[in-house]
């Protein structure tokens, strides 16, 4: 069964950097990020990972992974947000006790969904794949980000609904900072492959491609052990984004999935908007998405709210959703079911 955890008003957000710090440059941000959410009521316990950063990480892999172990045992830490993603999560995982995850939030993307997808498979606790902290420093949300509060306040047995943004972000703009952090300038279109109507449902897994693929084959990404104890077999709603892999890599990586039995017992896939995807001699991401249908049998859903590309959706590891996309609009509601 899935567990989910709970935000309650005034909560304590623990902030540390499993991956990537705040570099001395970046300070301001992780002050105005802080200071935003102070305002709403959040009180903050900030790790001395949280503020540093050297060759590709914050610290040591076994400091990181004990700073992360003590906040997931504080009682007094209610959810915990690292200040952004990174590249070398991975080395902490052989050093984090599962034992001592908790019933509490982390809440993140990019490398962080190593985590997540790591700890939702190994204990059933439900875990939040959206904004990451810094983004979270504007005067104003913008309403598809601003979601992430009501999400993770939802109780267990209850649902939620979300619904697509209206526009999206092409591109950083940090000369020209924004009150809404984002520029949300181009509309915000959810596509489909074959059918212009999609209906699915499912348990949500997912997170960056680029990363969670190197769980296929370790103790963290034990997909069978998740479908068949902690699911009982329902079917897996794929989300899935892509950093910075070109189109043959993000085929690679799909193929490897589905060699290692990750497309069992699923009712669909769902991709985010992209900035790389970059086409190799004329090969695209939407010739990647249909054929994958094609092999899989299953509907694609593409251009979605979700990774590095904002605005992104709040999506629930272990919740089970219904997602419908229609004249390329989508809703997803997401029901904490145990």
């Amino acid at each position: 069964m899935i567990t989910y955890p709970f935000l309650d008003k005034g909560a304590t957000i623990g902030v540390t950097a499993p991956s990537s710090g705040v570099g001395v440059e970046y300070q301001e941000l992780l002050k105005l990020s802080t200071g935003r959410l102070k305002k709403e009521g959040f009180q903050f316990s900030i790790g001395e990972t949280a503020s540093t950063q050297a060759k590709a990480k914050s610290a040591p892999a076994k400091i990181r992974a004990e700073e992360f172990n003590a906040m997931m045992s504080d009682e007094h830490i209610d959810i915990i947000i690292p200040p952004w993603g990174g590249e070398l999560l991975i080395e902490i995982l052989e050093y984090i006790d599962f034992d001592l995850i908790t019933n509490k939030w982390i809440l993140g993307y990019s490398d962080i969904s190593l985590l997540l997808m790591a700890i939702t498979l190994r204990t059933g606790i439900a875990t939040a794949h959206g904004t990451n902290l810094l983004d979270l420093r504007g005067k104003y949300f913008d309403e598809t980000t601003a979601q992430w509060q009501a999400v993770l306040s939802t109780r267990s047995g209850d649902s939620i609904l979300q619904h697509s943004s209206q526009k999206y972000q092409r591109e950083w703009q940090d000369a020209k900072p924004s009150p809404y952090v984002f520029h949300l300038t181009e509309s915000t279109v959810w596509r489909t492959v074959s059918t212009d109507t999609v209906h699915l449902q499912g348990r949500l897994l997912g997170g960056c491609i680029d990363v969670i693929r190197h769980l296929i084959g370790t103790p963290f990404g034990n997909l069978q052990y998740f479908q068949q104890q902690i699911i009982h077999n329902e079917p897996i709603v794929w989300y899935l984004e892509n950093c910075e892999l070109n189109t043959t890599d993000l085929r690679r990586s799909l193929v490897q999935m589905k060699l290692a039995g990750w497309f069992e017992h699923c009712s669909g896939v769902m991709f985010g908007r992209s900035a790389a995807n970059k086409p190799v001699e004329g090969y695209t991401a939407e010739d990647i998405y249909q054929e994958l249908s094609e092999e899989l049998q299953l509907p694609i859903i593409y251009d979605i709210d979700c990774g590095h590309v904002p605005p992104q959706i709040t999506f629930i590891n272990g919740a089970y959703a219904e997602i419908v996309v229609e004249a390329g609009k989508g809703t997803v509601k997401q029901y904490f079911r145990p």
